[in-house]
């Protein structure tokens, strides 16, 4: 058992984290597992979008100490930054990098590792009851799992400092306000907007959101020329797609496009 429910249901790879007694921390096994599947879903055309959320109270309470495996006393000089290279930070990568929309459902507790594996997520829904907790400085620690990277991008760098040097919970609808969510939700409808938006992400033109994903995801670290180009080369890519075709087709034809992903 790894800890994580998984299935594939009309065209979206739903992954369920299921370790509620333990607020859904992950494991090096539960973390690796994680990787694979998103990295899976990146490749497999029958794919086209996926939903991540936790099962309990907590959609993730960060990597699980308790384990040990995790240790954050050093053993051998380099094994602490190994083991957050090919670690959380591997999850992060494997969340921005998959070519399919990836709709985080936060249930409850998103805490250190877990708040940045949501933050990572193309859509977050978050359930009114939720938290965010930049939990580190609690515990001594400097951020990681790339949050000292995505947090001043989400909500600019003195709020970012704020949040990580305090450690405070932030609601949901505090979350929302720093637009670090995108829609809060009452705890019964979580589950079915996020099925819905993941539904429609699913019908939608595949290849062509795996580029807007990236153009998006790498704006903030290029200049207007290097935007420019990476934005030129991905239309000159995306026009030939069959999907393109089809909206072309569709509008044409003043009717509905019926995407197929490809």
């Amino acid at each position: 058992m790894t800890g994580v429910e998984h299935e594939v249901r009309d065209h979206v790879s739903y992954l369920t984290l299921n370790r509620p007694e333990t607020l859904n921390a992950l494991t090096p096994a539960l973390r690796d597992r994680l990787v694979d599947l998103l990295t899976e879903a990146s490749a497999d055309p029958a794919v086209r979008a996926v939903l991540l959320t936790g099962t309990g109270r907590g959609f993730c309470a960060g990597a699980d100490l308790r384990s040990g495996a995790d240790s954050p006393s050093p053993r051998i000089p380099g094994d602490v930054a190994r083991t957050l290279r090919t670690g959380a930070q591997r999850l992060i990568a494997a969340v921005l990098d998959c070519e399919k929309p990836v709709i985080a459902a936060v249930n409850g507790t998103a805490a250190g590792l877990g708040a940045h594996l949501a933050l990572a997520c193309d859509l977050v829904l978050a359930a009114e009851t939720a938290r965010f907790i930049e939990v580190f400085v609690r515990r001594g620690l400097v951020p990681d799992a790339g949050g000292a990277y995505l947090l001043p991008r989400l909500t600019g760098l003195q709020r970012a400092k704020e949040l990580m040097f305090f450690g405070d919970a932030l609601s949901a609808p505090e979350a929302e306000r720093l637009g670090l969510v995108n829609r809060v939700l009452p705890e019964g409808e979580l589950a079915k907007t996020a099925r819905d938006w993941a539904t429609r992400l699913a019908t939608g033109p595949t290849r062509a959101l795996a580029l807007t994903k990236h153009l998006l995801n790498s704006s903030l670290d290029s200049d207007r020329p290097a935007a420019f180009a990476a934005e030129a080369w991905a239309q000159e890519i995306n026009l030939t797609t069959q999907d393109a075709g089809e909206g072309l087709r569709a509008f044409a034809e003043r009717r509905g496009p019926e995407f197929l992903g490809r």
